[in-house]
């Protein structure tokens, strides 16, 4: 959203604020954001139309800081994330919908075995692709969180 004003950025987050099925949560060092953490309720959410939902399923966007601070803190900054999402009450498993030009998450992906659910070009018909449902399970995040 860097190319939005910041009123734009904040009636978008007041929005998520108002949802029931949606929130954002900043990961900070310090007073520092290294990144941003949204998630959403898939039985709620379009996607969730495009593969087995389960009751806990738990969506998850995942927005890194462009920034020299987060410089060799990835890997924190996403166990700070899987380790709060896999502590949502209710959250048996995550769901990840990863943009299919986010080349930086594939290594990630495999190394944690998210298990890939292709879906169709019509759930991604806003994009104009393919793509892929990924799902983690709660304990596997919590390990992942913890390495």
């Amino acid at each position: 959203m860097s190319d939005h004003s910041v009123d734009d950025v904040a009636h978008v987050y007041a929005y998520i604020h108002d949802q029931a099925h949606l929130a954002a949560y900043l990961l900070l060092s310090g007073d520092h954001p290294l990144g941003l953490l949204q998630t959403y309720d898939p039985a709620v959410d379009e996607i969730g139309r495009w593969y087995d939902r389960a009751p806990g399923d738990v969506g998850v966007h995942l927005l890194l800081a462009d920034d020299p601070r987060r410089a060799g803190r990835t890997r924190e900054v996403i166990a700070a994330g899987l380790d709060l999402v896999a502590h949502l009450p209710g959250c048996r498993r995550l769901v990840f919908e990863p943009d299919s030009r986010n080349t930086a998450f594939g290594q990630p992906a495999r190394a944690s075995r998210l298990r890939p659910r292709p879906i169709g070009r019509a759930a991604h018909e806003r994009r104009g692709e393919a793509g892929a449902v990924l799902l983690l399970d709660r304990e596997r995040a919590l390990v992942l969180a913890r390495r």
